[in-house]
């Protein structure tokens, strides 16, 4: 089969031929690639940022937002069938483990992550196991999907923590409208009455989020982060827009860093700090933190049941995925936009 291979890091992938995944065990599940989804976190792979969390030998296939059709099942797997549409959880989990029987299956004690420390779905075909396999609904398609099963559950498992905490009248500021962004802005209007603000740097970004629901959005016309000369006007913006309180919870989603970020000065005293992007690290002095009680909250994937109830959402059209597709043989032009800036929202790669 056709595979997209890092043979080392900061160095080029290469497309070659790779043997095709068979099943070894009971609980295996082969699926037919139909779109793999291109992640930012795909770029730090290939500059090596995951080498010594993942411990990976090279070369192998990246790629971890896969849906397709199901190729081939081993015999313990019961409620899937040859040709079955699926989307597929990025880990693949034991069952057995504390995490696991408690549904809380992204902190698995065994797990494997297709594409990151095992092959991936830059492929012709993906192993993984039958715990990880999530049926389509009729209406939906995995070029449509793919990049849900990363991008749409993380975002989905962020907005639901915030969501059980939020109120009707109560706001919540997410920060970055692209990959991750303009889908939060969706499940958060499907799943609270809170009122939606959103922060980005580029204008057609906002036009993305003001359409897809944002109540208001703002332009941070210094770049995401940094305070303009005569004083943050993003901040004030956000404060005015909450009556002179600040937000009940802004959603990071593009790893806003520095010293006590807009973010942060957004929230009202007690709010929640959900982190989700990653690369800068927050400067926070300590006092500011305690005498506020802000809370800062990590955001990791999600779960088996995230995933699930984020495909409901898709499947009532509350949830669309706004994407740009490539060939599989184009794969490097996807990265290269990628990495330029030139994909508005998600990159995906069809076999």
């Amino acid at each position: 089969m056709k595979a997209v291979r890092l043979v080392n890091y900061h160095q080029p992938l290469e497309l070659q031929d790779a043997p095709e995944p068979k099943i070894t065990g009971p609980l295996d599940v082969i699926v037919k690639i139909g779109a793999a989804g291109v992640c930012r976190t795909d770029l730090h792979v290939l500059e090596g940022q995951w080498a010594a969390k993942s411990n990976v030998r090279l070369p192998y296939t990246i790629g971890h937002e896969n849906a397709g059709w199901v190729h081939a099942a081993g015999g313990a797997v019961t409620v899937l069938n040859v040709g079955d549409k699926v989307i597929l959880h990025p880990l693949v989990t034991c069952g057995l483990c504390r995490a696991c029987r408690s549904g809380d299956d992204v902190h698995c004690e065994a797990s494997s992550f297709p594409g990151i420390d095992t092959d991936g779905g830059y492929a012709e075909y993906l192993k993984t196991g039958a715990r990880s396999v999530i049926k389509l609904d009729e209406t939906l398609e995995p070029v449509a999907v793919a990049a849900l099963a990363d991008a749409g559950l993380t975002a989905y498992h962020a907005c639901t923590k915030a969501a059980r905490a939020l109120r009707p009248g109560n706001s919540v500021v997410m920060t970055g409208a692209g990959g991750l962004g303009h889908i939060g802005v969706q499940v958060m209007k499907a799943i609270s009455a809170a009122t939606v603000i959103v922060v980005n740097r580029n204008e057609g970004a906002l036009r993305l989020a003001k359409g897809l629901g944002a109540d208001h959005v703002v332009l941070a016309l210094d770049g995401i982060g940094h305070e303009s000369g005569s004083g943050d006007v993003v901040v004030d913006e956000v404060v005015r827009l909450t009556a002179g309180k600040g937000a009940e919870a802004v959603i990071d989603f593009v790893a806003e860093g520095g010293s006590t970020p807009r973010g942060v000065k957004s929230l009202r005293r007690t709010g929640n700090y959900y982190v989700v992007g990653y690369g800068e690290n927050i400067n926070v002095p300590t006092i500011d933190i305690i005498s506020t009680e802000i809370n800062f909250i990590g955001n990791l994937v999600g779960s088996y049941n995230d995933l699930a109830e984020l495909m409901v959402l898709a499947a009532q059209e509350k949830v669309v995925l706004h994407t740009s597709v490539y060939k599989l043989d184009d794969f490097q032009k996807a990265i290269d936009d990628l990495s330029a800036g030139k994909v508005r929202a998600r990159a995906i790669l069809d076999p």
